[in-house]
């Protein structure tokens, strides 16, 4: 059933977010949406600065992302969508578009994560904002149809568990 693959990586930056999100799109042939991509334009010169964003300053973004959720949703399409969804009530926001969305949350060291937004040139988030995305961090709770992967392990695996979940 194509609706069971509307579903958010989520986690802190560096988590592997994209990379997991674009294998698990491709593997259930569906569209796979860079939540990122999607911010406004005041919201990435905010982060580039190193500046944390509020629950204000992520909310029409979190409502664009639960309207393409709820798009495919309508549509029957299946959509992957990449989202950091750090707090229980962004995750809310996100389940406006699908109820029994599946949140994929990839969570690991603080260690391994900075290294890995170290070794990012170019990207417009800087190291600095990890330690404020580990505090505001939520981790998923037992009632919000969550499925928690190590992200030390390879995208290639947490893409198997994750498909096979869904075909169950």
């Amino acid at each position: 059933d194509v609706c069971s693959s509307d579903l958010v990586v989520m986690g802190v930056s560096g988590c592997g977010k994209s990379t997991v999100g674009q294998q698990l799109a491709a593997s259930l042939t569906v569209e796979f949406l860079e939540g990122d991509q999607l911010h406004s334009t005041e919201n990435v010169a905010r982060m580039a600065a190193g500046i944390a964003l509020t629950d204000e300053d992520r909310q029409g973004w979190l409502e664009t992302l639960a309207d393409r959720i709820g798009n495919a949703r309508a549509n029957r399409s299946g959509l992957v969508v990449s989202c950091s969804a750090l707090k229980r009530r962004y995750r809310d926001t996100l389940r406006q578009g699908a109820s029994d969305l599946l949140f994929v949350y990839l969570q690991g060291s603080p260690e391994l994560l900075a290294a890995r937004m170290s070794s990012r040139p170019g990207h417009y988030m800087p190291a600095s904002l990890l330690e404020s995305q580990l505090a505001t961090l939520e981790i998923p709770c037992a009632d919000e149809n969550a499925q928690t992967f190590d992200t030390a392990l390879p995208a290639s695996a947490v893409v198997r568990a994750v498909v096979a979940s869904l075909s169950t």
